[in-house]
């Protein structure tokens, strides 16, 4: 999966790149009558333009866009490289299943691998706090809190790998694609309530909670974000 670029817009933008592009490439080339090989390789191929025109736009090497171009380099490597077309369609299962390793590691890093996805994206936003390289240097809670939401990222994407390449390996091969597409969905709905009932109960949305009172000063979210919905 394509990480997603800086902003809202660029969010939405890169994931409908990566349902949307292949899908189209794959089942428009199938009903002109290409082969599935082929088809799954301009599927691939064109999931990974899309991730290149997200980095371009994003105009910056950071730790994000780093993680955005080793698993593009790894797609058209492993789309290039193999000759199955079962090993092919399980392609995405095996990025995904790098992702997951890496969230897990980046537990141990200067900054956990979901804190900086999610950053850009969430920082004074809607119920969350602002200026959070502040309250990450303050607040214990606060880093902990990430680094067990990198953990469950990292477990939720190990399991969506697995169920990637069964899917690719025992499915009929035309049904594949659409299936693990929709996958996608299913998963990434799930992990992100998971850890949204994490973060309310770690209290990042009540700005009384402990993970404020040991950070002296940080910037709290608003007082009527006490709860969420």
């Amino acid at each position: 999966m394509t990480a997603p670029a800086v902003g809202r817009r660029g969010a939405l933008v890169g994931v409908l790149v990566d349902l949307v592009a292949p899908l189209a490439t794959f089942y428009g080339l199938r009903a002109a009558g290409v082969g599935l090989y082929l088809a799954l390789l301009a599927g691939a191929l064109a999931s990974a333009a899309g991730a290149a025109w997200s980095l371009a736009r994003a105009r910056r090497i950071t730790g994000m866009t780093g993680f955005a171009v080793t698993t593009m380099l790894l797609g058209v490597v492993v789309a290039l490289l193999t000759g199955s077309p079962r090993f092919l369609l399980a392609r995405e299962g095996w990025l995904t299943a790098v992702t997951g390793v890496w969230f897990v590691a980046s537990i141990a890093g200067r900054r956990p691998l979901h804190y900086l996805f999610s950053r850009p994206l969430l920082e004074g936003r809607w119920r969350w706090p602002g200026d959070w390289e502040s309250l990450w240097d303050r607040s214990p809670r606060f880093r902990r809190m990430w680094r067990i939401s990198a953990l469950l990222w990292g477990l939720g994407t190990l399991a969506d790998s697995a169920a990637r390449v069964t899917m690719a390996y025992t499915l009929p091969v035309d049904t594949v694609p659409a299936l693990t597409s929709g996958l996608y969905l299913v998963t990434s709905a799930l992990i992100v309530t998971v850890t949204n009932v994490y973060y309310a109960a770690a209290g990042v949305f009540n700005p009384d909670s402990a993970i404020y009172r040991s950070a002296p000063g940080a910037q709290r979210p608003p007082a009527h974000a006490r709860h969420v919905p």
